[in-house]
């Protein structure tokens, strides 16, 4: 064991040592032949720890992206293949196999339309070719949104495992893409007299988009294959569609083996087993999450449901009014006083019915005053869940005067 992690170790400093050449000055070809010498294959994680290493030890991120171009030409072609028995990156609707559909989809762009309009105005071509490239730059633009699910998608997960330095860089070429993209099109939009100029930068923006699959199919995607669960593959198939997507949309939805499972066993009757995360429209939260979060709060919160039956409270710190576990189940007319149950009663009718959205109370319990609102729960579709109950004491905050800019000590 001792000696695979010694030669893992070797060849980490090795490749660290060939990045440190490049940004030293040595040529491609100089750093290259060390590399085929030394080098007999290069994972994915290995690039990663590579980049993390040079930023720990100081290097800068913009110095690693300026190298970027660079050692991903030295890697090409030395990577290996990762192999995994179970591939649902090839299964369609999957996230990974739509960023891989559009990639087929840009490098078609490029190969087919963009550079045989740049060899053209390379030639001497005159202002269709100007016009054609335009248009064929406004098609290549909508990569913007494979970068930006890229980028709002896969790097904040890989950031949660401690990946940080490859979506740094990866992310700063992207953004050197989108502005050679922006200028190329403004050129190309200016007319023949600016051919040449878009040509140049056309040329130089469709190269590092090339490149940048590259560094995607062969890097990006195998790390993230190889870290990420189903139901973060999930969340991010499910959030794909507010980002957009780039000429070529999934087709069909990818479902992962656990939500097939899942599936089988509801439509037998039984309930899946675990403690599984709790998706919501912007985002996604475990029940330890939801519990805490709630608890946190500055408000009491009690939710009846529908049928009058009390079903949650929170337990914050400093509640406001005690809330036994028994009341949970309890009709919320029989957790009050009789005195006051015809203004129960006349609050719910009036929530539930819609003559009202929420009404509130306040009263003075010692030195608090007490802030009670009740709100009616709908759904989009305007039908009534429950009420909600929210409980503060509000006498701090009429206590507050002035300004408060500074953080406390």
């Amino acid at each position: 064991m001792s000696e695979v992690i010694n030669n893992r170790e070797y060849r980490q400093k090795v490749l660290k040592e060939i990045i440190l050449e490049l940004h030293g000055g040595k040529s491609v070809e100089e750093v290259k032949a060390r590399f085929e010498e030394l080098i007999r294959g290069v994972s994915a994680a290995e690039i990663a720890e590579m980049e993390q290493a040079l930023i720990r030890e100081g290097m800068e991120v913009r110095e690693i992206q300026n190298l970027c171009d660079v050692h991903a030409a030295v890697f090409k072609g030395s990577i290996e293949e990762i192999h995994r028995e179970n591939k649902p990156e090839e299964t369609p609707g999957h996230p990974v196999h739509t960023f891989k559909l559009e990639n087929r989809a840009i490098e078609k762009l490029i190969r087919e339309t963009i550079t045989p309009l740049l060899a053209r105005l390379k030639a001497g071509g005159d202002g269709e070719s100007t016009a054609a490239l335009a248009s064929a730059l406004e098609t290549l633009s909508a990569v913007d949104r494979h970068y930006a699910r890229k980028e709002n998608l896969l790097f904040p997960f890989m950031e949660k495992y401690g990946i940080t330095a490859p979506p740094k860089v990866m992310w700063g070429v992207d953004d050197e893409i989108r502005a050679a993209l922006k200028e190329a099109l403004a050129l190309a939009k200016a007319g023949p007299g600016a051919a040449q100029q878009a040509a140049a930068k056309a040329e130089e923006a469709v190269t590092k988009a090339t490149e940048m699959i590259f560094k995607e199919e062969n890097i990006l995607f195998p790390m993230v294959l190889e870290t990420l669960s189903e139901d973060e593959w999930l969340q991010i198939r499910d959030d794909s569609a507010e980002l957009g997507f780039c000429l070529a949309e999934p087709g069909s939805q990818w479902k992962p083996a656990r939500e097939n499972v899942e599936g089988k066993l509801q439509s037998q009757g039984e309930a899946p087993s675990g403690g599984g995360y709790i998706r919501f429209e912007p985002g996604i939260l475990s029940p330890e999450e939801i519990k805490w979060i709630f608890n946190t709060l500055p408000v009491d919160i009690t939710f009846v449901d529908k049928d009058g039956a009390v079903k949650y409270f929170s337990q914050g710190k400093e509640r406001v009014f005690a809330r036994p576990a028994s009341v949970i189940g309890r009709q919320v007319a029989n957790c009050h006083p009789p005195a006051s149950i015809h203004i129960v009663e006349k609050i719910v009718e009036d929530l539930k019915s819609g003559q009202k959205e929420h009404e509130d109370f306040w009263i003075k319990m010692g030195e608090q005053l007490v802030y009670i609102r009740y709100f009616a729960v709908r759904n989009d579709k305007g039908e009534f869940l429950g009420i909600m109950e929210v409980t503060q004491n509000i006498k701090p905050l009429q206590d507050i005067t002035g300004e408060k800019r500074l953080m406390s000590e």
